[in-house]
């Protein structure tokens, strides 16, 4: 049973390893530490981040099915550059598809989706507290559970999927400066609105607050 056990340690410390290093690998593409239209190899990113190449690369693969950077054949990972135009139509497709769909979850919610509902609140604490440390990985990793999860509820697993990678493409943008300006606080303050008005039943507000969250956070990066 000892060579079976170790397997599994070895296979845990592996995965461990490999998180960390995608951990790592989105912040430093959120920070803009790596450069967009770059192209680094698996072994420089190792070096960097004190791995070796195996979990980087697997890592940078998982990040290449976001979409967040490209795969250069026997060369490196290229990271994805979003253009103005880009984030434009990102913001489309989400209101396209948010809008809509979130004043639907707010006009037809059931007593269990308003349990659900609440249970969103403790992420729009985290995103305040990612927001006062200046953690815009732990910011956006819980921005992006409250979307998907809200989104959920609308029972339709492929439109989800279709937001998570619009939202994944967007953090392309170097937020850093946005954050450090305090221009989340507006945003994380529609999240709770967008609670009350999915409690409320409101869809006409939840329509209205969505449409607008999705415009002020384009806007901020047109600032940027």
């Amino acid at each position: 049973m000892s060579p079976a056990g170790s397997s599994d340690s070895g296979g845990g410390r592996r995965d461990s390893v490999r998180q960390r290093v995608a951990a790592e690998l989105r912040a430093a593409l959120i920070g803009g530490d790596l450069a967009p239209g770059q192209v680094y190899s698996a072994p420089t990113l190792a070096a960097r981040f004190d791995s070796s190449a195996t979990p980087v690369r697997e890592a940078m693969l998982d990040l290449a099915r976001d979409g967040m950077v490209e795969v250069v054949p026997n060369t490196g990972f290229r990271v994805t550059e979003v253009t103005r135009a880009e984030l434009d139509n990102l913001a489309e497709v989400r209101r396209l598809l948010e809008v809509p769909v979130m004043g639907d979850i707010a006009e037809v919610r059931s007593d269990d989706d308003a349990t659900r509902i609440r249970s969103l609140r403790p992420l729009v604490e985290a995103m305040k507290r990612a927001e006062e440390a200046n953690d815009m990985v732990a910011y956006l990793t819980a921005d992006t559970e409250f979307h998907t999860a809200f989104l959920a509820m609308h029972g339709n697993p492929e439109l989800v999927q279709i937001v998570r990678r619009a939202r994944e493409r967007s953090r392309l943008h170097n937020l850093v400066p946005l954050a450090e300006a305090g221009q989340l606080t507006a945003s994380t303050l529609e999240h709770e609105q967008m609670i009350e008005a999915a409690l409320d039943g409101d869809r006409e507000r939840m329509q209205e607050i969505v449409a607008r969250h999705i415009g002020h956070v384009r806007g901020e990066w047109a600032k940027a």
